[in-house]
């Protein structure tokens, strides 16, 4: 969309502030309805269900993530529509004249997320949004959605990853998430960073940030799951709310939607403070419900049945593979994988092939690794695998469909974001060449 490299020149934070006030973004406004969203897995699905909550309360609500999966538009949302094509051209148009201004003034170069942040911001005070909820790129430090000044935030979850930016331990990980906080403001921890407790109270003391963890402060039980939904318990501070139904499956959801509800009850008391109680809980009950986002544990097809997942880590594979099985069984699956060029094949691929014993290796058009890559992690990872090569997705589509036809098979498609959605559209008779990404 923008003629920008992926990334800006270094650090973006103020050339961020002169792109905003040059759009008069109002960061104030801005600072008093946004919530941001950080962590290494489960954001996108934590930030659709925050939003779906604020929206089912009555909200307009904006949802700003990344990446998309198969539209641009997909990025920036009004009240769960993605923007349409001729107000992103007109402000397009509008902050590449900014940009060109401040990058000849200060010789920066911007990036194209950075763009987009603004563009977000800017459509939602347009639209007039009460309520917005941003997505982080990478870490929070210095990730533009530092420029939101939001006072509720969340670190889903912590794993390594980007670790020449973030840093090689889980600790300098989850502080620098950490920093998308604005001073006095809360932060909601997910439970896997419950490790870090200790630590990350003590680094976000001298900001007077309050933190709250998930199966501490904040309680989950009484979860179920089932291909017919999942249902848990929910209870933090004053809210209690029983047998709780999710739109979105995975035992990993219950982390992330105990942190949506969290996240929107703090800003609600900041920014609504005279809400009425049984208000909020139809709300809650609603938003988790109604909730989509595509490529997380996604059947696709009934017939033979297939499941894609976008998770691309290798804790977040562990979690919808673990997931996966709770869900649907164990037994007779058929995995088909391709990793990114630029990701661990071989941790990757540890984490999926021993659980099968069918594995096609694949390639995505966009970023693939090549397939002999992907097959010697496979035979390393599960020696007595039968491995299949398909040379593109299309093959891998194709003979996955046939092997699962024959041999009444189920089919799992994971490793990698591009991989699986690749493999959905090409699956629903589409062409994976047509995708852009960036």
């Amino acid at each position: 969309m923008f003629d920008l490299p992926k990334y800006g020149d270094g650090v973006c934070l103020a050339r961020m502030a002169d792109l905003l006030d040059a759009l008069a973004v109002e960061r104030v406004r801005l600072s008093r309805i946004s919530v941001v969203v950080t962590g290494s897995n489960g954001k996108g699905s934590t930030a659709a269900f925050c939003a779906g909550i604020a929206r089912a309360y009555g909200l307009r609500t904006g949802l700003f993530t990344s990446p998309h999966l198969y539209r641009l538009n997909e990025r920036v949302q009004v009240d769960g529509a993605d923007i349409g094509d001729d107000d992103l051209a007109r402000l397009k148009s509008r902050i590449e004249m900014a940009i060109a201004e401040i990058s000849r003034r200060t010789g920066e170069k911007f990036g194209a997320f950075e763009a987009l942040f603004a563009l977000a911001g800017l459509y939602f005070q347009e639209r007039n949004c009460d309520c917005a909820v941003f997505e982080a790129g990478i870490g929070g430090r210095y990730d533009p959605v530092r420029l939101a000044g939001a006072q509720l935030t969340c670190v889903t979850s912590v794993d390594y990853e980007h670790v020449e930016l973030l840093g090689h331990s889980l600790e300098l990980i989850a502080s620098d998430k950490s920093d998308a906080c604005a001073s006095g403001g809360t932060i909601v921890y997910g439970e896997n960073c419950r490790n870090l407790r200790p630590h990350l109270i003590e680094y976000n003391r001298n900001r007077a940030i309050a933190s709250r963890f998930v199966r501490a402060e904040i309680g989950i039980s009484g979860e179920s799951l089932s291909t017919a939904g999942q249902r848990f318990d929910f209870q933090f501070e004053a809210h209690e709310f029983r047998s709780l139904e999710m739109g979105l499956l995975g035992t990993f959801q219950f982390n992330n939607a105990a942190i949506a509800i969290s996240l929107f009850l703090l800003w609600l008391q900041h920014a609504r403070p005279g809400a009425t109680p049984d208000n909020i809980e139809a709300a809650v009950r609603s938003g988790l419900r109604e909730a989509r986002w595509p490529g997380r544990l996604e059947l696709i097809r009934q017939d033979p049945l297939t499941v894609v997942d976008v998770g691309h880590t290798p804790d977040g594979i562990r979690q919808s593979l673990a997931s996966l099985k709770a869900i649907y069984g164990a037994e007779n699956w058929i995995l088909v994988s391709g990793i990114s060029f630029d990701k661990n094949a071989d941790e990757i691929v540890a984490a999926l092939a021993p659980s099968f014993d069918t594995i096609i290796c694949t390639s995505a058009h966009h970023k693939g690794a090549d397939t002999r890559t992907v097959a010697a992690a496979v035979r390393k990872a599960n020696p007595q695998a039968t491995a299949h090569i398909a040379a593109t997705v299309e093959d891998a589509v194709g003979v996955s469909q046939r092997l699962a036809a024959s041999q009444n098979r189920k089919i799992y498609v994971a490793g990698g974001l591009f991989l699986a959605i690749e493999y959905t559209v090409v699956a629903n008779g589409g062409r994976a060449q047509d995708l852009k990404f960036f």
